[in-house]
């Protein structure tokens, strides 16, 4: 159907000015023939990012559970947590399980499941990011990142072309919101934790804090990484990632007296 648009362009160019119009009609056509195959190729790209995030995200997420010798029980409700939050039909969550089970497997080979997630990713870097989160997300399960599990989260950072500076900044904007959370019920430091997620000094001005805040949420915009491939079933993690976000800024907001 690479045609259709020549076809037409030339028909109707012909009856409106002659060869002339048909000749012009012709290039305007073979101009939207590209252009269609291009939103073809666009829509087949996304879903094949689709694909391999969902797969590699739970293959990869049962792998680096699985790195400290077992699985707890935290890290299986958090992997289940994961699938609850996505809504999944059985037949999704079915697959989600099997990836899991698979990457908890001796034989699983991470290298090659995180280069083909490389490969369809490109250079969507926010895809990537997301990718690392949501697997410090089921490696904090349990409350903690142990020696193992953060070797194996290293790897993998490194794998996707991410700094050990980015892999700790995507820490601490994690661990962060789960200690503003503890700190809030049990009085501590909120206010600390809320700074260590936004990743800014508590002496920052507030130009800076601000600037912080907006680079993290359009980071996480759902809106924008889903345009870019993450699969729809996981917008709620990351409608969560930029309701902590929120949070904290208007943690660190209130006690600035910020507008």
């Amino acid at each position: 159907m690479n045609w259709i648009g020549k076809l037409l362009g030339a028909f109707f160019g012909y009856l409106a000015y002659g060869i002339i119009g048909a000749v012009i009609g012709l290039f305007i056509g073979h101009w939207f023939d590209k252009g269609l195959a291009h939103a073809r190729c666009g829509g087949a790209d996304r879903q094949r990012i689709h694909d391999v995030f969902f797969r590699a995200s739970f293959s990869v997420m049962g792998h680096v559970c699985k790195a400290d010798g077992r699985v707890s029980q935290a890290e299986i409700q958090a992997a289940e947590s994961v699938m609850a939050r996505m809504r999944l039909s059985e037949e999704q969550r079915r697959r989600a399980i099997e990836a899991f089970q698979a990457g908890k497997a001796p034989e699983f080979d991470l290298d090659a499941t995180l280069d083909e997630f490389i490969g369809v990713c490109r250079r969507r870097f926010d895809l990537l990011r997301m990718f690392l989160e949501i697997q410090l997300q089921g490696a904090m399960a349990d409350g903690q990142i142990d020696a193992a599990e953060r070797e194996i989260l290293l790897r993998i950072a490194r794998r996707l072309g991410i700094s050990e500076a980015d892999f700790q900044r995507l820490e601490a904007l994690l661990t962060g919101g789960y200690r503003r959370t503890h700190a809030r019920e049990t009085g501590a430091d909120e206010l600390g934790e809320a700074y260590r997620e936004l990743g800014v000094d508590p002496k920052a001005d507030d130009a800076e804090v601000k600037r912080a805040y907006r680079k993290l949420m359009s980071e996480h915009h759902p809106d924008k990484l889903v345009a870019r491939g993450l699969p729809e079933e996981m917008i709620e993690v990351a409608k969560e990632r930029t309701q902590d976000i929120q949070a904290a800024y208007e943690t660190v907001k209130r006690s600035r007296g910020m507008r």
